[in-house]
């Protein structure tokens, strides 16, 4: 004799809109923006969050002045619902575009360096042996990349330098070759290559605050005591162009990154400095399997890059 018995969990319920409506809050630290961003009300969504809270018998958020902010518990609940949420989306999208074709979804995070020099190139090819992915891809300074990838708001990442690359898994994408662009009348436009330390003494222009580039002229600097002089700092490469041509500064740049700019008028000087080339690497979570379209470009970059020699 055999007894069919109901199996029951212990596991809190959790639904997808409440963990959605939670990782809006997370990202836009106030309640009243996350509300907005989700088209609900805000009493709405607090009672949502008061709910999990409930349910999982945990403090998810703390409240300030300024808005609210995730506790511990809540980041780790964070990160756990992007990648529940993001797989109910591959899920939605795949069985949902069978008639259209399309075939999985794949979130890029990027660094500036990649998107002007070699990403779209490999992207555009790959699209064109797999028209039915749909890829979302985000510019992003190089910290905030491997970032975006650790905490599931990015499959895949693209970037120079990181102070924290935990949990991921790393591989060699493309290297780049950092050049001084200087106006035809600044003191060292007449060099046919300088040293990255007998810049020092002039303005510069830069990158904006956190992005690899910054990080690695104030290291550099620093190793020979010496600091960099950032005049102005934007956050293009047709910005920091611009500056240079009116003479607002030198500037040190991907030299591919230039091929896309009028820079005629300009003189563009090698350095002489080892660390001038630089790598670029891709990463994923290394605790987490890729989605097959993931698998699929990620693959791709990789066979692109050893192609290129790179």
């Amino acid at each position: 004799m055999t007894f069919d018995l109901p199996i029951r969990s212990s596991a809190p319920r959790l639904d997808l809109y409440s963990l959605q409506v939670f990782v809006a809050v997370v990202e836009e630290g106030s309640i009243a923006a996350a509300a907005a961003r989700e088209h609900i009300a805000p009493s709405a969504l607090s009672k949502r969050l008061s709910e999990l809270e409930r349910i999982l018998d945990v403090v998810l958020i703390t409240r300030h002045a300024r808005g609210v902010a995730a506790t511990g518990a809540g980041h780790a609940l964070a990160r756990h619902a992007r990648a529940l949420l993001h797989q109910a989306r591959g899920l939605t999208d795949e069985i949902r575009d069978f008639s259209s074709g399309v075939r999985g979804h794949v979130r890029i995070a990027a660094n500036l360096s990649s998107i002007t020099q070699f990403l779209p190139q490999d992207l555009r090819r790959f699209l064109t042996l797999h028209p039915g992915v749909q890829i979302d891809l985000e510019e992003n300074v190089s910290s905030a990349v491997t970032r975006a990838v650790q905490q599931n708001m990015s499959d895949i990442g693209i970037y120079t330098q990181t102070d924290d690359d935990s949990g991921l898994q790393s591989f060699p994408y493309r290297r780049d070759v950092m050049t001084l662009l200087a106006n035809r009348s600044h003191p060292l436009a007449a060099r046919e290559r300088v040293a990255f330390a007998d810049t020092l003494e002039y303005d510069h222009v830069g990158m904006h605050r956190g992005s690899a580039a910054n990080y690695l002229f104030t290291r550099e600097a620093a190793a020979i005591n010496r600091t960099v002089r950032l005049r102005f700092q934007v956050t293009s490469y047709d910005a920091l162009v611009s500056m240079v041509r009116c003479e607002l500064g030198i500037g040190i740049v991907p030299v591919e990154a230039l091929s896309l700019f009028d820079c005629g008028d300009l003189r563009i000087i090698p350095l002489t400095d080892a660390w001038a080339r630089r790598q670029l690497k891709l990463c994923v979570r290394s605790n987490e399997p890729l989605s097959g379209a993931a698998r699929l470009l990620m693959e791709h970059l990789l066979q692109e890059a050893a192609a290129s020699g790179n």
